[in-house]
């Protein structure tokens, strides 16, 4: 095996019959006569040399279905067309390891969000480095060091609530923003 791996997935499916949900005056779900469509492709690559490796992946995602307020096929909510991934890790048995990522995400369209129809991409970033000292391992881990968050671009509640009663929009992205956590691990 050399250092490079690679794998390729091509998929495709179609739902016949799917739920569909309006909330446009009423609450009201139905099997929608026309299918939903999914085709895609996923991209993985790793490299290993050593102690370090490097995995990056990419997706495409092509999701359709009816909508009726449109009489139209359109993007399914809350699926971005596009995903991209990297992440790096060294890692030395004895010592321990340092680990770093970062993931985008594309544009997805927003359903029944009066703020906006579609949502923004976004970037996220995040590292893990954990230390051995003997039987103990003690770490640190940081994830969304970007603060990427869903309430910097639009807010969550609702001035009013929506005809199925909800008080909130479909989350998009993180809600929580920057997260740090740590903690010590112990080997018998």
């Amino acid at each position: 095996m050399g250092a490079l791996s690679a794998t390729v997935t091509l998929f495709s499916s179609s739902v016949l019959h799917p739920v569909l949900v309006t909330r446009t005056t009423t609450y009201e779900l139905t099997n929608e006569p026309r299918p939903k469509s999914n085709r895609g492709v996923e991209l993985i690559g790793t490299w290993r040399k050593e102690a370090l490796s490097v995995t990056a992946t990419y997706s495409y995602l092509y999701t359709r279905q009816y909508d009726p307020d449109f009489s139209a096929r359109v993007d399914a909510p809350l699926t971005p067309r596009q995903n991209l991934g990297m992440t790096g890790v060294w890692e030395k048995n004895k010592i321990g390891r340092f680990g770093v990522e970062c993931y985008y995400t594309g544009r997805q369209r927003l359903e029944d969000n009066p703020y906006a129809t579609e949502s923004r991409p976004y970037v996220s970033v995040g590292f893990l480095v954990e230390h051995r000292f003997g039987p103990i391992r003690a770490f640190l881990n940081a994830e969304n060091l970007t603060d990427s968050r869903q309430t910097r671009w639009d807010p969550i509640l609702r001035q009013t609530s929506s005809v199925d009663g909800r008080w909130t929009v479909d989350a998009w992205s993180p809600l929580d923003g920057r997260v740090f956590n740590g903690g010590i691990k112990f080997a018998f």
